[in-house]
C-alpha cells in the first residue's frame, strides 16, 4: 500500500502535468537522477527530508502538510486554502469560526 505521501505527491504532479524527471529537476535534483529519486518517492520506497518536501511543495503550488493529510477532504481543504488571497483566507475562517 503506498504511503500517504507517495499518493498526494504523485496526485500533486499528475495535476500540474509535469513528468517525475522536470519535478526533480526544478526542485533541484540532478538531472540525471530526477527521475529515479521523483519515481522512489511516488512508489513509497524512499520518503524526502524537509528541505525536498519544501522545495517539491514550492514547485507543485501545494502546501508541506498537503503531502501528510491523512483524509482527502482535509488535503482538499488544504489545497484550495491555500491558493486562496489573503483576504478570502480571513472569509473562509470567519466562516469556519461560525460553524
Amino acid at each position: 500500500m503506498l504511503s500517504v505521501f507517495a499518493k498526494r505527491l504523485k496526485a500533486a504532479r499528475l495535476a500540474a502535468k509535469i513528468s517525475q524527471e522536470r519535478l526533480g529537476v526544478l526542485a533541484g535534483i540532478d538531472e540525471m537522477s530526477a527521475s529515479a529519486r521523483m519515481n522512489q518517492y511516488e512508489r513509497g520506497k524512499h520518503a524526502p527530508d524537509y528541505t525536498m518536501v519544501h522545495r517539491l511543495s514550492t514547485v507543485l503550488d501545494v502546501p508541506e502538510a498537503y503531502f501528510y493529510a491523512a483524509a482527502d477532504d482535509e488535503a482538499t481543504l488544504l489545497l484550495k486554502f491555500h491558493r486562496l488571497t489573503a483576504p478570502q483566507r480571513a472569509v473562509a475562517l470567519a466562516l469556519l469560526s461560525e460553524l
